[in-house]
């Protein structure tokens, strides 16, 4: 077997990792069972079902009719951004609300692509903050500070 495809082999390895980090950390849930599920339960089989997938695309890529491709250095500006993009979302959230700080999140993580265009993080952004409101505000009852808390408006 030769490694002809490192971007699938390398993506197969990060899936494994992290499907079986999950599937381990969730047995410290009650785990339950098929008929009555514990908390543990259902991430446990996710972490698996991710680990399997990854076990799949890294065969994948060993495979003699596989793609040849190379991974190019990696860009740390772009892992900043979409990770600095959560963090700042997880630290404007109270203060600014779910409008701004997903439209902000959403903006900021645009930064990140090589194809960045305004307008469009923009229409992306109203569109999240609508999909946010109808989901999780209308859809599931959840309470989050709506607008800046200095403005009174929630």
């Amino acid at each position: 077997m030769q490694l002809r495809n490192r971007q699938d082999f390398w993506s197969g390895v990060m899936f494994i990792a992290i499907g079986l980090a999950a599937a381990w950390q969730s047995t410290s849930y009650q785990m339950g069972t098929a008929a009555r599920m514990g908390p543990g339960y259902f991430p446990f089989a996710l972490g698996l079902v991710l680990a399997l997938l990854g076990a799949i695309v890294l065969l994948g890529s060993l495979s003699k009719k596989a793609t040849e491709t190379h991974v190019d250095k990696f860009d740390w500006r772009i892992t900043f951004l979409v990770i600095g993009s959560v963090v700042l979302y997880a630290l404007i959230l109270k203060l600014l609300g779910v409008y701004i700080s997903v439209f902000a999140l959403v903006v900021v993580s645009s930064l990140a692509s090589h194809e960045f265009n305004l307008k469009v993080a923009i229409g992306n952004g109203i569109f999240l903050v609508v999909f946010s409101y109808l989901a999780f505000i209308k859809g599931l009852g959840l309470i989050f500070p709506l607008w800046p808390s200095f403005l009174g408006m929630n």
